[in-house]
């Protein structure tokens, strides 16, 4: 079977959505594990040179910041867990044998 232009575009379209949507997905646990070893393992030069102020502030070093964005960037995360917990709420509701 040969794809029409139209239907090419939507599979195109639809492998755009699934890679954005797995990309979105591994934000928040890449910026977690950053944080992570940035503060087992230290910032190094780079801390030095991102910080004006050495321990100024608490939030001043690299390992709040990747926190940060790891909070900022579960998004995605929160809909998953919603939309499974909707899901698994709809199939317990029928779960008894009588329908709606």
């Amino acid at each position: 079977m040969i794809a029409t232009g139209d239907e090419t575009r939507r599979l195109s379209h639809a492998a755009a959505l699934g890679a954005a949507g797995w990309l979105g997905l591994a934000a928040a646990p890449t910026f977690a594990v950053m944080a992570l070893l940035t503060g087992v393992l230290g910032g190094g030069h780079m801390a030095m040179m991102c910080s004006t102020a050495q321990d100024a502030s608490p939030l001043g070093g690299m390992a709040p910041m990747y926190l940060l964005m790891s909070a900022f960037h579960s998004a995605p995360w929160l809909k998953l867990i919603s939309a499974r917990r909707s899901g698994a709420r709809r199939l317990r509701g029928h779960s008894d044998g009588f329908s709606a």
